[in-house]
């Protein structure tokens, strides 16, 4: 949802805000007043590509900054994005540097303009089936069963290509494949031996050091003239003086619990000092064994980590070529298996699409109704694609196309030639959608082109209905859509030899008076009293 917009240096507009409403907002004013340049400025914090020309002339540079707030998110975006004239540009999200295509992964899916057919989801046939999924409940938990079924088969068929490749191994590759398994195997290293060698001839050959230590260590703690024989005689004359003097009480007893700690250790030390045993034939035996796994992590290390995987690897592939039929014949089946699975779940989601499909294009041919669009159709078909073809989106296609009556064949979209035709059949989609759709900012232009009278009035009560779901943005010339609106903007260019657009707010008297103009092209006393009638309905 988009909080602010602050536009600078683009076409015609040195300075613009836009803050828009939760709902619904409009944009009014007099044809090329320099609305459009607000939807350039909404492209390049979606991500579009830069161009030079949106520069206004004389400038250095274009820049729109926007704050915008994302579902499920706590804290706000602000992007920026600067255009120079040299054609460079440069982004920022949330104050970081960000490239063109990050900018159109984080703003591009919270924003959709409806009517620029270069940002129009409706006409990416890719994107269909997604739409119709997303308003059908039927279809989500089958299309991730689907997924879960692809990715199964995908991965046993990846398989069976490596078994097959294991199987058919240069005869190269297997007599490396066989000295490796020879010379690990007749070490035959296990899994934390070389850091217990390691760990056991360190303390092997510094046995002399450790036991020379150990005993002095216990002897000095210990012995006659020790340490505890001195903190003995320390807690005697203490404890002596304590009958004089309570206090001193204390320290008796800290040293006595110190003198706990240091017996401990003593004993400790003794205990170790007698337990260093290593007789020259263990020692010999360690070395040898360490010079063994040393000399396999030269040849195939440098850690026994890999050592173990060169092993594994080795005999994967000595296994594969000695049982290639066995192997090959396992993978195979368990690629039919899992193939056997996916075709079940892909025939489960195509049914649900194609039951989904026609409910959902009579929900946005009812809307079509309403908007009074003369009999024009939505259709939505689903067909059939062969496997290799079947994808994430789904073991199908879906396509909408569209007919301006019945008499007339159904067309693909992208053949439509009106825009206002294309904006509107969005517009019915997205009511239908409603809180499903995954855009919560929407952004209209030409949606009224050719609409006027009852129409007007249909167009004005469905775009309402939208912005209860959706922050809906509109350039309308249309008074019936601008009385509706919770925010309410006009565009006007200055006259002059140096014209500029101008975007403001307008309330109370300025309000109604542009009411008056979008009703009659001008203000006078009953296009003023027509329009104050129409504002005060619509507060109703």
């Amino acid at each position: 949802m988009i909080d602010e917009i602050h536009v600078r240096d683009i076409a015609l507009i040195r300075r613009a805000a836009l803050a828009p409403s939760p709902r619904l907002t409009v944009l009014t004013g007099e044809t090329g007043a320099g609305k459009t340049a607000l939807i350039s400025a909404c492209k390049l914090l979606m991500g579009a590509r830069a161009d030079s020309a949106v520069v206004r002339e004389g400038a250095e540079r274009a820049q729109v900054d926007g704050r915008l707030f994302a579902p499920g998110e706590a804290d706000d975006l602000v992007i920026s994005r600067r255009v120079g004239a040299d054609g460079r540009s440069r982004a920022s999200i949330n104050g970081a540097m960000a490239s063109v295509s990050e900018l159109a992964a984080t703003v591009g899916p919270l924003i959709e303009l409806c009517g620029q057919h270069e940002y129009q989801a409706l006409l990416k046939t890719a994107e269909h089936g997604r739409i119709l999924d997303a308003w059908a409940d039927e279809t989500a938990e089958a299309a991730g069963a689907y997924r879960a079924a692809l990715e199964a088969a995908e991965a046993a068929e990846a398989h069976l290509r490596e078994v097959r490749a294991q199987a058919s191994a240069s005869s190269n590759q297997l007599d490396e494949a066989r000295f490796t398994l020879q010379q690990i195997e007749s070490a035959n290293p296990q899994g934390g031996e070389y850091e217990e060698v390691r760990d056991w001839l360190a303390r092997a050959e510094h046995a002399e050091t450790l036991a020379r230590n150990s005993h002095g260590a216990a002897a000095a703690l210990s012995g006659d003239e020790g340490a505890l024989d001195a903190l003995n005689a320390a807690i005697g004359l203490i404890d002596e003086a304590a009958r004089a003097d309570e206090s001193l009480a204390p320290y008796a007893q800290s040293l006595r619990e110190a003198s706990f700690v240091i017996e401990d250790v003593a004993r400790d030390m003794a205990a170790y000092c007698d337990g260093i045993d290593f007789d020259g034939a263990s020692l010999a035996e360690a070395q040898e064994r360490m010079g063994q796994l040393t000399g396999l992590m030269r040849s195939f290390g440098p850690t026994m980590e890999e050592v173990f995987a060169r092993w594994d690897e080795a005999a994967a592939l000595v296994a594969a070529v000695d049982d290639a039929d066995g192997l090959i014949e396992e993978a195979q089946r368990a690629r039919d298996a899992a193939e056997a699975v996916l075709a079940e779940r892909a025939a489960t989601y195509d049914g649900a699409r194609r039951g989904a499909a026609p409910r959902f294009a009579e929900a946005v041919n009812a809307v079509l109704a309403r908007l009074e669009m003369g009999g024009a159709e939505l259709l939505c078909t689903v067909g059939e694609l062969p496997r290799e073809q079947w994808s994430r989106s789904g073991p199908d296609v879906v396509a909408f196309e569209f007919r301006a009556s019945k008499s007339m064949q159904p067309r693909p979209l992208t053949r439509i030639a009106s825009g206002g035709e294309i904006s509107r059949v969005m517009l019915a989609v997205k009511v239908v959608l409603g809180e499903r759709d995954g855009t919560e900012t929407l952004i209209f232009d030409e949606v009224d082109a050719g609409v006027g009278g009852n129409a007007a009035n249909a167009l004005a009560a469905v775009l309402a209905e939208l912005a209860a779901s959706h922050q809906v943005i509109v350039i309308t010339h249309l008074a019936q859509v601008a009385v509706l609106a919770d925010a309410h903007y006009t565009v006007t260019k200055t006259a002059g030899d140096e014209p500029r657009t101008e975007l403001a707010p307008v309330e109370g008297d300025a309000r109604i008076a542009e009411i008056a103009r979008l009703l009659s092209g001008s203000t006078t006393e009953t296009s003023l009293a027509h329009a104050r009638e129409m504002l005060d309905r619509a507060r109703d």
